[in-house]
């Protein structure tokens, strides 16, 4: 079992942005230091609320200055608004620069990126199948061509290549079948979106199980939640209530305050966004906040309260392999952060080690 951190980045009022990201390069060194097996952050771009993370390269390179053993990872590129031949360069070249510890995930990116962007929605499903397969065929091969709708590639190549026989570990995560589909045929890493109890997740994931198991392939799932840790069980509550109502309404947020800025409930349902349009993260995000805690969609308590969730997780999830933690939500404070890390690190980890 591998343990490790994830960020949104997630931007409140009340910080600037520069003590935002300050703050989180603090929590990267620190969880180097703590022993994490890698720190993950979203690639986002527009709504700051849900996350303000436009450049994890940039990011990751002033992180791997400060930092040992921790590995990076982007959790997604969001591919319809990448060249993929130029993204495929950067991946290499940064893997190099970083001595092979850089990991990414890939994916079509929310529903309400496309009009801000300047990609159509409807051809957003498109534009991400096209640069899916020229990103790995740039990755993968010398020379490389591809006759597509939006690309059309004779005989190219990438600079720098990725050092011989590197194989990355890649993540796909979403809310279709047919990412967990294309998951276990292809042997990539499954990440289990934040905020959902497995009960919400099991069928899916039995379809990526299942992929797997037709196609040779091991599972290899990665699971989010948000964390909060404290010695005493009513402590922890009291922190953590603030940080993780701003949790949930910042996943909802742009649902929330920006609804009118994303195509019609119809159009995202036709172009495979209907999750976006089910009304499922607003009702998520009036939860109430004992029900976070008791439907497991939150982890808060003690280390010994999130240790038994985390045991009940693994009994139940065949080929779970990493639990990833979320603790900066938008607005916390620093401290209680760096607090979850170390009772994580030092309470948590070492039992299921």
């Amino acid at each position: 079992m591998q343990f490790s951190i994830y960020s949104e980045i997630q931007s409140w009022p009340g910080k600037t942005q520069q003590q935002i990201y300050a703050e989180t390069l603090e929590q990267v060194v620190n969880a180097d230091r703590l022993g994490y097996s890698t720190y993950s952050i979203i690639e986002h771009f527009f709504f700051p609320k849900f996350g303000a993370s436009p450049n994890p390269f940039a990011f990751f390179a002033k992180a791997s200055e400060r930092t040992k053993q921790i590995k990076f990872r982007t959790l997604v590129h969001v591919l319809p608004y990448h060249n993929p031949t130029v993204l495929a360069s950067q991946i290499a070249a940064f893997d190099l620069m970083t001595d092979g510890r850089y990991e990414f995930g890939v994916g079509r990116g929310h529903g309400w990126l496309p009009l801000k962007g300047g990609i159509p929605v409807e051809e957003s499903r498109e534009r991400y199948d096209e640069t899916l397969k020229i990103l790995f065929a740039a990755l993968e091969n010398e020379r490389f061509s591809y006759d597509g709708k939006y690309y059309k590639i004779e005989d190219s190549h990438i600079v720098p290549r990725p050092t011989p026989g590197r194989k990355f570990r890649i993540f796909l995560g979403g809310t279709s079948d047919s990412t967990y589909e294309l998951a276990g045929e292809r042997g990539y890493a499954m990440v289990v979106p934040p905020l959902l109890p497995y009960a919400a997740m099991k069928a899916q994931l039995d379809i990526y199980r299942a992929a797997c198991a037709k196609h040779g392939n091991k599972p290899d799932i990665v699971w989010i939640h948000a964390c909060h840790l404290d010695e005493d069980r009513d402590t922890a509550k009291r922190e953590a209530e603030g940080m993780m109502r701003g949790f949930l309404k910042g996943n909802a947020s742009v649902l929330l305050e920006h609804a009118n800025e994303m195509a019609p409930k119809q159009t995202l349902e036709a172009s495979g966004y209907g999750f976006y349009a089910s009304g499922i993260m607003e009702q998520l995000s009036d939860m109430p906040y004992d029900d976070m805690i008791a439907n497991d969609v939150v982890w808060v308590g003690t280390p010994k309260d999130v240790i038994e969730r985390i045991e009940a997780v693994r009994e139940l999830c065949e080929g779970l392999t990493e639990v990833s933690i979320t603790v900066n939500p938008g607005g916390v404070e620093h401290w209680k952060t760096i607090k979850t890390q170390e009772l994580f690190a030092k309470h948590v980890m070492p039992h299921f080690r």
